[in-house]
C-alpha cells in the first residue's frame, strides 16, 4: 500500500514486473518500486515476500490466483503472513489484528498483498483504509 505509506510520509517500496506493468497499466513514477528485470508477476510477488520482514495479505473469501501463490511463498520462505479476510472482518478489527501482528513479529517492513482490483475490486479499498488506520495508530 505504497499509497498509504507515501500519504503518511513513510518510505515504502518494492518490486514489480519490467515496464512497471500493473494490471490497470503502467505503475506511476511516484510509486518508488524496482522493476525486477525480465520477470513477471510471480517472481515480483517471490522478491516482495522475501524482502520484507512479514507479508500482510488481505482477501475476500479463500486466497486465489496470485494470492494463493503469495500464501505459499511465506510458507516456503518462512516468513511471518498474516490473512484478513474483509468479507468477515471489519476494517477495525482488521487494524487491531494487524497491529498485534506487527507487534508480535517485531516486523520493519512489511509486504502488503491481495487479489487484483479486476478480480475483486473491494480489496484495494479495503486495503488502503485498513493501512491508513493503521499507520495512524503506530505513528
Amino acid at each position: 500500500m505504497d499509497r498509504a505509506a507515501l500519504e503518511a510520509g513513510l518510505p515504502c517500496g518494492g518490486w514489480c514486473p519490467t515496464g512497471r506493468r500493473a494490471e490497470d497499466g503502467v505503475i506511476p513514477s511516484k510509486y518508488p518500486v524496482a522493476e525486477l528485470p525480465g520477470r513477471g508477476y510471480l517472481p515480483r510477488t517471490r522478491r516482495n515476500v522475501l524482502d520484507s520482514d512479514a507479508t500482510l495479505i488481505v482477501t475476500f473469501g479463500e486466497p486465489s490466483g496470485g494470492t494463493a501463490r503469495t500464501v505459499e511463498f511465506c510458507r516456503k520462505l518462512q516468513k511471518p503472513f498474516l490473512v484478513i479476510d474483509g468479507e468477515t472482518q471489519a476494517v477495525d478489527e482488521g487494524v487491531t489484528r494487524v497491529n498485534e501482528f506487527l507487534v508480535r513479529f517485531h516486523v520493519r517492513s512489511l509486504n502488503v498483498a491481495g487479489p487484483r482490483g479486476g478480480r475483486e475490486p473491494r480489496a484495494y479499498p479495503y486495503a488502503y483504509n485498513l493501512i491508513r488506520k493503521l499507520l495512524a495508530i503506530i505513528r
